[in-house]
């Protein structure tokens, strides 16, 4: 088995570390693309979660992928504050129950979990692409990621693609007309502001991406 097309507990691990880095490094941004559409603490929410999730490194570094999901999961649930922590501890809630007890992950598990995740979170959010939130970067995303599977895409090449997909989503946010949350209160008003929340999940899946293109820890 090519342990680089294998997604363990262990790697996982590192993925949560560096997806906590990188929002850490962006919470400013973050924050600051929310003040205008929405409540204006989304990168010091979510930075808050993720430290909290880095607390719990004992408990769940050593973990298989579902059980560490689970965790970063109930975690951002219980420490996000605004729409953000439900709707993103719906998102690995539903990846980690996708995942089961798998020891690893292989790309096409891995791309069905990501699907998992986004049907949670447009059925929490009852959001749909073009209503201006995250389901905008992971939509395009998972389409991504399921094209790359098919065309023979590892676990990297897969991720790569969907963090680029997530990136061009979240970016194609900005003319949107918010149709859904706290943004949707400002009308046309909304326009013109790129959603922190699409944002941050385009941040979330580089953060993997990166990971998944090192090699594996022997």
């Amino acid at each position: 088995m090519d342990t680089a097309e294998r997604l363990d507990g262990a790697r996982l691990w590192r993925m949560v570390e560096r997806m906590a880095a990188r929002v850490a490094e962006r919470r400013a941004e973050l924050t600051e693309l929310d003040q205008p559409i929405g409540d204006g603490d989304h990168g010091i929410n979510l930075h808050r979660g993720f430290q909290a999730v880095l607390a719990k490194r004992e408990a769940l570094s050593g973990q298989a992928p579902g059980a560490i999901l689970k965790g970063v999961a109930m975690t951002l649930l219980s420490t996000v504050g605004g729409a953000s922590g439900p709707l993103y501890g719906t998102f690995f809630l539903r990846m980690a129950a996708a995942a089961g007890d798998a020891p690893s992950l292989d790309a096409a598990g891995l791309v069905r979990a990501f699907e998992a995740g986004l049907a949670g979170v447009k059925e929490r959010g009852k959001a749909e692409p073009g209503d201006k939130t995250m389901v905008d970067a992971w939509t395009p995303a998972v389409a991504a990621m399921r094209e790359r599977l098919a065309a023979g895409g590892g676990l990297a090449e897969v991720l790569a693609a969907g963090a680029a997909a997530a990136e061009a989503g979240a970016q194609a946010t900005r003319p949107m007309v918010a149709r859904r949350g706290r943004a949707s209160y400002l009308g046309e008003r909304s326009a013109g502001h790129q959603d922190p929340g699409a944002t941050s999940s385009a941040i979330i899946l580089r953060a993997m991406s990166e990971v998944a293109a090192e090699a594996p820890a022997s």
